[in-house]
């Protein structure tokens, strides 16, 4: 055989073996675009590589990058313990007991601890231009984030000649880049510097090194500049390392702090940072970690890499993650829409194409907005990184609103939503190191606070992992459910990738203190019910029956639904563990049955509280009672119609208005209520442009470099805006599948979706047309060698058999298609193994048909290969012994193929795809 017939390719991915055939688009840009600097905070465009982060002003005289860095937190390890905590609980629980409820309110005080503390900046890049730059022609101005390499770029014309701006953060190399350049020889000419709004200093190391050396405030007020000599806080350490064209070029040292190039063809900024925080156990003062040294360090890793290579290797671990998924949207041919073109044909802003939407409802806006939501969570959770806190990683102040922290009563956790249906598992990681560490405080806060065994963690948290109730008012400070819902993503995590050494190591001893905690705060009440005592719905009151306002009763619905979720998870968990018979799981089992149910109020809709209370404030933004339906299970339209019912009137009792998260959340439960109207009229609520000068507190909306507001910016909207749009394309269990379960037809009538995971570790494509199903791609990839699913469409319910690493696609009517998946194979074909050959040269056997893609090797290793050739031309042949006889003797003779039998292309039904993989022993 001649190695120009035959070649061995590697094993086919996902994107190579789909081959849908259906997109009438073509690749769109995902772009974040302007047409001059930034002029407020929530213009400019971040980048990070999940420690490191920065937002990019793009001036032109002068250029603005202010930097953070993850660690960087005020604050030193506290106690989150609270002798005196029982003698109040017990007053408490009597109180609710007997009706007072504003008394309890009044008394809960007492349970509220230290305020969490606060997130920091790092400081600022500042580069200062010739002042020929001030008269840049304002037509030729462009600045962009481009999604689809992570990176910054800025371009201006000067006196004819073109200058350029590069940056980007690399996760590979722990390093920010900076590339500036012009189109003319000797045209680059600057000065940079290093500052910062925290106490620091700065100086130089060689001839083209800036260090910058600082520290956090001990407490929580800000530091006035070298006004502490103790620095009990967290250390830090910037440097900031020039490269220049070789040939043209001078770099001068300024006031001990400063670098001045004249006349280069080129300058490289290479901006690395590191902290003495050396975990959330130990002081600052006790960190045995040198900040100088350790960047100076990570610096000299790369002191032998180009800019290419540097970008290289950035492109090659962001993209990994990035283009995982794709998504493409346009309208149906029945819209009443269309989209607006500027007249001049000059390709519109997204502040533009943001406050055009409530109009032109431009489908590839949420294409954008869907990717900028996995962008962020790309750039600000790695492994080993801090959790993405409140505003990612970005944060400008040493106040920032709300502390930028941790909060545990949704914005943490909806941080984490895209996650998994998205395709970044590993970018969850730092969330479950977060709650190992909550978990070690949390059990000394238990134990001393509550007297209970297990551990507990309230609504807001910081990086030396609080797990006391925060200083604040009793409604939103006192609620000891955050670490329970946490708990939840340990089981999502498992079910979404079925890695069940992540469940036995990480998660079940995580979940087995979480519900040790939960069944001693439990106790006894009305009824025979267990009940929690006391119990508020996160950051809301009621009105008592004695008139008065309240927030501390018993049992609020959103308790009850955690417990619920978090007791289903455990006995799931123990399941697949072989962990039965523990004592954890039958008490657990013992205190399902005894758990009070979801009631539903006189109006139809889903109770808040244990009583009927009024409410005050019937659009609060916080929609805590309807935990159950979504992010959690307890809730189905399958189960229970009449409270997904009642959820529906609940959703409407609330309204539409509210913060950006808000707005997200309403948007993920109209899908899980299979509602496309509702959902879809989320989504275009929150697509509102916000004017930093003119914001409306609690309003939600979009800044125009895609930020979602609060107002302020909270990173949370964004995150939750990714995960409701998958939520609307697919839903699933670890044994069903929906399809386009929410999809608005009228708005997004085509469009194709891939690469997004459903429970039980199945990879989706899809694509539709008209707002019809068109083809379907299911990829298993677990330690099974093959799972039932049943899918849903619309009316119809079929049952399919998947076994792993094998692509299966499906008409609009669930058929499957033969050619391209095994268990489709006719059964004498597929029991014998078939072996799939590509011919070299088609003109051997013109009239073979061409399939599209290989499918992937059989489970049995050695039986089944795959080769491939650019002719695409296959066929199968059977696998006996006086066939491989027969095959030699054929290709000695000079034939590039034999073949015994064709495989044609006719697509069956489902039922007996599922018959034919029944029928294979793996």
């Amino acid at each position: 055989m001649r190695d120009e017939e035959w070649i061995m390719v590697r094993r086919p991915t996902v994107a190579d073996l789909w081959n849908p055939c259906s997109s009438d688009s073509t690749s769109r840009p995902l772009k974040v675009i302007f047409n001059e600097p930034a002029k407020y905070w929530t213009d400019a465009l971040p980048v990070g590589n999940g420690r490191l982060g920065a937002m990019i002003w793009g001036g032109v005289a002068s250029e603005l990058i202010q930097l953070n860095e993850d660690t960087l937190w005020t604050g030193v390890p506290g106690d989150y313990t609270n002798p005196n905590a029982p003698y109040a609980l017990s007053e408490i629980r009597k109180l609710v007991d007997s009706g007072e409820f504003a008394e309890a309110t009044v008394a809960s005080a007492k349970l509220v601890g230290n305020p969490a503390d606060v997130y920091q900046l790092l400081g600022d890049i500042k580069l200062e231009f010739d002042d020929s730059h001030l008269n840049y022609d304002k037509e030729t101005y462009q600045r962009e984030l481009d999604l689809d390499n992570a990176t910054v770029q800025i371009k201006y014309t000067v006196d004819g000649v073109e200058f350029s701006r590069e940056h980007f953060a690399s996760n590979p190399d722990q390093v920010m880049v900076t590339k500036i350049s012009g189109s003319k020889p000797g045209s680059v000419s600057f000065t940079v510097y290093l500052d910062s709004k925290l106490d620091h200093h700065c100086k130089m190391t060689g001839e083209r090194q800036i260090i910058m050396e600082g520290h956090c405030p001990e407490k929580r007020i800000p530091p006035q500049v070298y006004a502490d000599d103790k620095r009990k806080g967290i250390q830090f350490s910037a440097v900031l390392d020039l490269k220049i064209s070789k040939g043209n070029g001078i770099v001068h040292i300024l006031d001990d702090s400063k670098l001045r190039v004249e006349g280069s063809d080129w300058a490289i900024l290479l901006l690395v940072a590191s902290s003495s925080f050396d975990g959330p156990f130990t002081k600052p003062s006790d960190s045995k970690k040198d900040p100088t040294s350790d960047s100076l360090n990570v610096l000299k890793s790369i002191s032998n890499l180009s800019h290419v290579d540097l970008y290289a290797h950035h492109l090659d671990d962001y993209q990994n993650l990035f283009r995982r998924v794709s998504l493409q949207f346009s309208q149906s041919s029945r819209s009443v829409v269309c989209l607006k073109k500027n007249q001049d044909g000059r390709v519109p802003t997204t502040a533009e194409r943001i406050k055009s939407f409530q109009m032109d409802e431009d489908p590839y806006l949420v294409e954008l907005l869907f990717q900028f939501g996995r962008y962020l969570l790309i750039s600000s959770s790695r492994p080993g990184t801090q959790v993405a806190n409140l505003q990612g990683i970005w944060n400008k102040d040493l106040e920032p609103k709300w502390d930028s922290a941790p909060h545990l009563n949704i914005n943490l956790e909806m941080n984490y939503w895209p996650s998994l249906p998205c395709n970044l598992s590993e970018c969850q990681e730092p969330l479950f190191d977060f709650l190992s560490s909550l978990s070690v405080n949390g059990r000394k806060t238990a134990e001393v606070n509550y007297e209970t065994s297990g551990w507990v963690v309230h609504h807001k948290s910081d990086i030396w992992a609080k797990s006391s109730a925060d200083a604040g008012d009793v409604d939103w400070a006192l609620w000891p459910m955050g670490g329970a819902w946490l708990c939840v993503h340990l089981w999502e995590h498992y079910t979404y990738t079925m890695d069940i050494d992540f469940l036995k190591d990480k998660a079940y001893p995580l979940l087995k203190g979480c519900g040790l905690f939960l069944l001693d705060w439990l106790i006894e009440g009305k009824g025979g019910y267990l009940e929690t005592n006391p119990s508020t719905s996160p950051e809301h009151d009621f009105i008592a029956p004695d008139g008065n306002r309240a927030s501390v009763s018993y049992s609020s619905t959103m308790d009850m639904a955690i417990i619920k979720e978090v007791f289903s998870v455990i006995v799931s968990a123990a399941e697949v563990l072989d962990k039965n018979e523990d004592d954890l799981v039958k008490r657990v089992r013992n205190a399902q049955s005894r758990l009070s149910p979801t009631k539903v109020a006189k109006d139809g809709s889903i109770m808040e509280w244990a009583q009927d209370f009024q409410d005050p404030d019937v659009h609060h933004r916080h929609l805590s009672h309807l935990f159950g339906l979504f992010p959690g299970h307890t809730i189905t339209i399958e189960s229970m119609p009449d409270l997904c019912k009642a959820a529906e009137n609940t959703l409407h009792k609330r309204g539409e208005e509210g913060p950006g998260w808000s707005t997200m959340w309403k948007a993920a439960l109209w899908a899980r209520l299979h509602d496309s109207e509702h959902s879809y009229r989320m989504v275009k609520h929150l697509i509102y442009f916000v004017d930093p000068e003119h914001e409306k507190a609690f309003r939600g909306g979009i800044y125009s470099n895609l930020f979602a507001a609060h107002p302020p910016f909270q990173i949370d909207a964004n995150f939750g805006f990714t995960a409701a749009v998958a939520e609307m394309l697919v839903q699933s269990t670890l044994e069903d599948l929906y399809l386009l379960p929410a999809l608005p037809r009228d708005y997004w009538g085509n469009g194709c979706v891939e690469g997004l995971v459903a429970r039980g570790g199945l990879t989706v494509n899809i694509c539709w047309k008209e707002g019809n199903l068109h083809r379907l791609g299911l990829w298993l990839k677990n330690r099974k060698s093959w799972r039932r699913f049943r899918l849903h469409y619309r009316e119809t319910m079929v049952s399919v058999n998947l076994s792993c690493e094998t692509m299966y696609t499906y008409n609009g009517r669930l058929d499957c298609d033969p050619s391209l998946a095994p268990s489709c194979l006719p059964p004498e074909l597929h029991r014998s193994a078939p072996l799939r050959l590509c011919l070299a040269s088609v003109s051997v056997l013109p009239q073979l048909p061409a399939f599209s893609h290989a499918v992937s090797p059989s489970p049995l290793p050695g039986i089944w290969e795959n080769w491939d050739v650019s002719s695409r031309s296959c066929l199968y042949i059977t696998w006996f012994p006086w066939l491989v006889l027969l095959r030699i003797l054929l290709l000695t003779c000079g034939l590039a193929v034999s073949c015994l039998m064709v495989l044609e292309r006719p697509w069956i039904s489902t039922a007996e795809c599922n018959k034919r993989i029944e029928g294979v022993q793996y």
